[in-house]
């Protein structure tokens, strides 16, 4: 992967660098205690992704206040085996924070940090080579022309804009390109902004890299980053006809009184992809309109539910894809907005014998020429000899079908041939009611 390696955020070696309110660090430690019983700090450590340092000096403030107490003397095991527990006064002060908000647990990292880095992590350091892209799309029958446009376009880490008839691929290609991105980066679980918390991390959205196994004759174990974050990799959200402009606010959940945030933000440092644009319930330039903020000044702009604005980073590669030509869904401001057009063509007929050549290996039907002639010259005619990437699948698995109900060996014929080019298309025809 031609990418610079991306830089891990520091584990905190000090209160200070959280750069949190004091107030709002022992309230979410004496929600975690109460909430998971939490009682020796080991335990709190893991369960606050603090080091056991930082997390003992919470503790201690929640102790010189009366919230917590210790439950027995230290013994050999040091201050981190000692149990704690909450005071009368403690649990009341917990659960007047849980009334405020539910959120405990991993301690948040403040949106100003994570401003950082995302910086180090940006989609448009990465750098991928032809041969990077063709390697993600090896299993793809492409013309060479394709690829030439689409490298730089995902290079450059904007948005791009795949338009052409529909089942030539445009799905498959946009999966592609997140499977050549190939690196990792690091996904807070929450982040923090005006005393309110929101959830990042998503296991849905984002896929967490092994740990490496620690070296058994390490004296002490060694943490690598500050683990509030997730190693992931670079995260891809996919959506389709039920995207609307609703989805790409901050939801509130007003019982636990928390946030999660909305898709575009957990797919920061990776790829948003609008699939099927213009099946939605929202006008497509409506939908491209509330993109072209963070599309052109690399930022967006959430709400909270007091009504207070915020800017977050928009470090996204955003790949609209339709079947309706450009001109016919969006005005010419629009288009200026998004930085690459790419028209996806239907194959050549050189292209679609080698993608029916392709799958006729993988299912294991035997080709036959007679047939192959009779679908080239008698059927395609009747439709002006436009082929699509997904009629060779979708002819062969019906060829298929029809050889598994009859009970015989898998076979091309020219009347096969006939029977599945029926199933492709529906007869224009007046139904009679």
């Amino acid at each position: 992967m031609e990418t610079r390696a991306v830089m891990a955020p520091p584990p905190p070696k000090r209160l200070d660098e959280l750069s949190l309110p004091e107030v709002f660090m022992r309230d979410i430690a004496l929600k975690t205690v109460f909430r998971k019983n939490a009682t020796t700090v080991t335990h709190l450590s893991r369960a606050m992704c603090l080091p056991i340092g930082i997390t003992q000096e919470i503790i201690d403030i929640a102790r010189a206040q009366g919230l917590l107490e210790a439950m027995g003397t230290l013994n050999a095991s040091g201050s981190t085996g000692m149990p704690y527990q909450l005071t009368d006064s403690g649990k009341a002060r917990a659960l007047d924070a849980l009334a405020q908000s539910e959120y405990f647990g991993p301690m948040p990292v403040p949106l100003d940090i994570y401003r950082e880095q995302v910086k180090r992590q940006s989609i448009r350091n990465v750098r991928i080579s032809r041969e990077q892209l063709l390697g993600a799309m090896g299993h793809l029958i492409l013309p060479e022309h394709l690829i030439s446009h689409l490298g730089p376009a995902v290079g450059a880490g904007r948005s791009i804009l795949m338009y052409g008839p529909p089942g030539n691929g445009k799905s498959s290609i946009s999966n592609g390109i997140r499977d050549a991105m190939g690196d990792k980066i690091y996904v807070p679980r929450a982040i923090a902004y005006s005393g309110q918390v929101i959830s990042v991390y998503d296991p849905i959205v984002h896929s967490a890299a092994e740990e490496e196994a620690d070296d058994p004759t390490r004296l002490r174990r060694m943490t690598r980053f500050d683990t509030r974050y997730v190693l992931c990799d670079r995260p891809t959200v996919i959506t389709g006809g039920e995207l609307s402009l609703g989805m790409l606010d901050l939801v509130y959940n007003p019982t636990a009184r928390t946030y999660q945030a909305p898709l575009q933000l957990k797919s920061t440092g990776g790829i948003f992809i609008v699939d099927d644009l213009g099946r939605q319930a929202e006008p497509p330039q409506k939908l491209v309109n509330r993109w072209i903020v963070p599309l052109e000044e690399s930022k967006d702009i959430l709400a909270l539910q007091s009504g207070e604005k915020f800017e977050v980073p928009f470090d996204t590669l955003v790949i609209f894809s339709t079947n309706f030509h450009p001109n016919e869904i969006f005005d010419q401001a629009a288009l200026r907005r998004i930085f690459f057009k790419i028209k996806i063509d239907g194959p050549s007929q050189e292209d679609f014998l080698k993608i029916f050549a392709l799958v006729a290996r993988k299912k294991k039907l035997q080709l036959d020429e007679v047939s192959l002639v009779h679908l080239l010259k008698n059927k395609y005619p009747t439709i002006d000899n436009v082929y699509a990437n997904y009629q060779p699948v979708f002819l062969i698995d019906q060829m298929l079908s029809v050889c598994d109900f009859e009970g015989w060996p898998y076979k091309m014929t020219p009347e096969l041939v006939d029977r599945a080019w029926a199933n492709m298309f529906v007869k224009d025809e007046m139904i009679v009611k």
